[in-house]
């Protein structure tokens, strides 16, 4: 049930009978007088937001159909019912916990059929009464009920009568300051006799609560009823006095801006009555956060001076929330707040090893960090950069270092940032300005001392926006991080202590001197024995776990998983083969959803059956029989290759010819091989004329395919000399190398990868720079078994060792 205003009722539903106020709101005499025999059992209605106290005529709107069928029993029946009010206004249907004890006998006096297809009742209450029981619910609930008698006091009380002229006064006081109550209802009210009748006439039409009215209603002495009423109409004039003096102090004509502040002005003031002003709560938040906050002087001088601004301002402002938000933020920075590191030097390598197979450069890194750390107790956080071929782990390994050293963990990604503001801020002018994410990350980890990942560092951007590359020198710089300026904080934070790790695929692509403040690490890619075993300690396990199967439904043997990683995935990481194992696993999944006691050991065609034909084929050396063919190694993004060099020679004018889809370099290192060639034509045993008189033809398969780079110099003059002199190649045999114009041979990259390939295509032999030998004695030696390796400084000792 909704009250509704009585005052439209009576104007638009009772003009025509003539029925002036003081009887709309009841007469006294009629309920001082009433002896009516009210049973103990009666129809009860229960109200939403409405309580009747006895005396008074409320219009009430009928929404229920249980409700509708009480009131038009009661009023063709003219018996009385009860009516009282809910607990929860949202109850379709209320039980008797659901309604509370205390409610009012009433009778309808007339039913109105309202335009809009309401139906509004005109109620009349009689006496209070107490509900014992409700004796069953349709078509209406039907209550058992108690019928409460009224206490009475006499005249000579004179607390009695002057609590009586107070209720009056400010009665009259609530009519005056309010534009809602018509004037009648004061002339009403100055002739009301009866104390018990003025005290329902009141608490009936004061704008308070229901639940404070139903708080009224349930007193049964009447003194304390009438004090109660007294503090709660005392509230209630205070604040329209208030209000009252607001309006006095404004303008009579307000524009749009005027109004919100007065509204904001009246809420200030209602809110600082009650105790409960937002605003206020707000910034004492601040102080409090600010006193647990472990900051310098400078930042606590700026702190006091920005929230004293803050609190000169006025609320409504958008300045304001700018101002706020900027102080809120210097209150949630970790400012001078570290975590405690983990020194377990033994513990933070077993974390490392469990982690990450293979790896030994980057985790010997660490410890030799944390060693430091240790043993001098501070020490300016180095920037290492790691970097290497897609799926290797660079950016898993971070997580696994702040593990180690028991930090917290932040990632910022850095692919595609253009923006210098991202790194730096906004400065505060600007609408939605912002931290940059070097702070909003610290802010996210808690502490000044996180673990910080910057992701794909070599694909930031730059265009007219800014270079975010330079924006980072600062940050990555351990001199000048300690005072990294924020345009949005505008106060300098140290970083110094932040461990940052940076990953890049390509570091070709990152600017020299963003390079060189950080020490470069490379995460090469994996050879076939390390996919292995990282398939079976990790990739293997996640996986079962992932699909829900256990470790005796599927084993992987070495052999199935060397054929799943050479036939189904060409990589130099384990992103691949960890989606290739899905794909199984999600097969296996299947059968075991299919049939609980499925196991299987896979097998080749099994793996077949599930992955389909095999993508790749392996490299194979296919043989040199003829004289010009010589095995080369070249790197790739993938991972390592052998690659073939043919070349041919017939009679002409001494011509160069050069196919197979090769770039600028490796068109240079060709021409270079022939000059060497045609410069020791005697040396090598090959008649000048036969260099003049012959064209020569270079072809590198496959011809769809690009490829460029150095290393292909050695091999070049060993097809060159082969071709011109008729002497094969020796067998197995392949090579990696630059030269000069001397026959110097200069070292090449990619040494673990070429390994690995030339290892993979059953190469017994492989000839490298000597300066390449550092590079093969960082591979364990149980991955190059088998291989033996030449190492040379000059293109004659190649020669001599390949030609036969």
């Amino acid at each position: 049930m909704n009250k509704i205003d009585l005052k439209d009722i009576l104007q638009e539903n009772l003009a025509d009978d003539n029925q002036d106020y003081l009887s709309i709101l009841g007469d006294e005499k009629e309920m001082l007088n009433d002896h009516t025999d009210i049973p103990d059992t009666l129809p009860i209605l229960p109200l939403r937001n409405t309580v009747l106290f006895p005396g008074v005529i409320i219009p009430i709107n009928i929404g229920r159909e249980k409700s509708l069928k009480l009131i038009r029993y009661v009023y063709k029946s003219s018996v009385p019912f009860g009516v009282i009010a809910q607990r929860d206004t949202n109850t379709e249907n209320p039980k008797l916990e659901d309604l509370y004890t205390i409610g009012t006998v009433a009778t309808v006096l007339k039913i109105l059929e309202m335009p809009d297809g309401t139906t509004t009742a005109i109620i009349q209450g009689k006496k209070r009464f107490e509900l014992d029981d409700i004796l069953y619910d349709e078509p209406y609930h039907v209550g058992k009920i108690i019928v409460k008698q009224e206490d009475t006091i006499t005249e000579e009380d004179q607390e009695y009568n002057a609590i009586g002229e107070a209720l009056k006064d400010m009665a009259l006081k609530i009519v005056k300051y309010s534009s809602n109550i018509p004037n009648e209802a004061g002339f009403a009210l100055k002739n009301i006799e009866s104390m018990l009748f003025l005290i329902n006439f009141i608490s009936s039409n004061t704008d308070i609560d229901y639940r404070n009215k139903q708080e009224l209603l349930e007193i049964d002495i009447l003194k304390e009823r009438a004090t109660k009423l007294l503090e709660l109409l005392g509230k209630q004039v205070k604040i329209l006095e208030l209000k009252e003096d607001i309006q006095k102090k404004v303008k009579v004509d307000l524009d749009k801006q005027q109004r919100e502040y007065l509204l904001h002005q009246q809420m200030k003031t209602i809110q600082n009555e009650l105790g409960t002003n937002p605003v206020d709560e707000d910034l004492q938040e601040l102080e409090e956060a600010a006193k647990k906050k472990k900051w310098g002087k400078n930042v606590q001088e700026i702190f006091e001076k920005e929230l004293q601004k803050l609190k000169r301002q006025n609320p409504s402002t958008p300045d304001y929330s700018v101002q706020f938000n900027y102080v809120k933020e210097l209150t949630e920075l970790p400012w001078e707040h570290y975590s405690e590191d983990n020194f377990d030097l033994k513990k933070a390598s077993e974390i490392l090893d469990a982690d990450h197979y293979g790896l030994d450069k980057v985790k010997e890194r660490i410890l030799e960090y944390l060693a430091v750390l240790k043993l001098k107790g501070d020490m300016k956080s180095p920037i290492l950069c790691l970097y290497g071929p897609p799926g290797v782990g660079k950016t898993s390994l971070g997580k696994s270092v702040a593990r180690a050293l028991n930090r917290e963990f932040v990632r910022m990604s850095l692919g595609g940032l253009h923006d210098e503001s991202e790194i730096r801020g906004h400065r505060r002018t600007y609408i939605g300005a912002m931290p940059g994410r070097i702070i909003q990350s610290i802010k996210k980890a808690g502490t000044s001392n996180p673990v910080f990942i910057l992701d794909e560092i070599d694909k930031v951007g730059q265009d007219f926006r800014g270079d975010p590359q330079s924006a980072l020198l600062e940050v990555l710089d351990p001199e000048q991080n300690t005072t990294f300026h924020d345009n949005y904080l505008d106060i300098d934070y140290d970083l110094s202590k932040v461990m940052f790790i940076a990953t890049a695929n390509d570091i070709s692509t990152i600017a020299p001197p963003l390079r060189d403040r950080m020490e470069m690490i490379e995460v090469s890619g994996y050879l076939m024995e390390e996919k292995i075993e990282i398939a079976k300690r990790h990739l293997i396990p996640r996986q079962l776990v992932n699909h829900g199967l256990k470790t005796e439904q599927i084993e992987f043997t070495d052999d199935i998983l060397n054929f799943i990683i050479d036939k189904y995935t060409r990589e130099s990481g384990v992103r691949g083969l960890d989606k290739t194992l899905a794909k199984i696993m999600r097969q296996v999944a299947k059968h075991v959803a299919l049939d609980s006691s499925f196991t299987i050991k896979p097998t080749k065609t099994t793996v077949e059956e599930y992955l389909g034909t095999p993508i790749f084929t392996r490299e194979e050396y296919q043989g040199n029989e003829l004289p010009g063919v010589v095995t080369g190694l070249a790197w790739t993004a993938v991972g390592g290759e052998i690659l073939y060099v043919e070349s041919s020679i017939s009679k002409g004018k001494g011509a160069l010819t050069m196919t197979g889809s090769l770039g600028d370099v490796m068109k240079e290192s060709a021409t270079l091989a022939l000059e060497y060639i045609k410069s020791h034509a005697e040396e090598l045993g090959i008649q000048p004329s036969a260099v003049e008189e012959h064209n020569i033809h270079i072809h590198v398969p496959a011809g769809a395919v690009p490829k460029d780079g150095p290393s292909a110099g050695i091999t070049m003059v060993t097809s060159l000399a082969s071709s011109l002199t008729g002497r094969k190649v020796k067998k197995a045999l392949a090579m990696t190398g630059e030269i000069t114009l001397r026959g110097k041979v200069l070292p090449v990259g990619g040494i673990r990868e070429k390994i690995l390939a030339a290892k993979r295509a059953g190469i017994k032999e492989i000839i490298l720079c000597r300066e390449n030998k550092k590079d093969i004695d960082e591979i364990k030696k149980e991955y190059v078994k088998g291989i033996k390796f030449h190492f040379v400084d000059h293109i004659r000792e190649v020669l001599d060792i390949a030609l036969i």
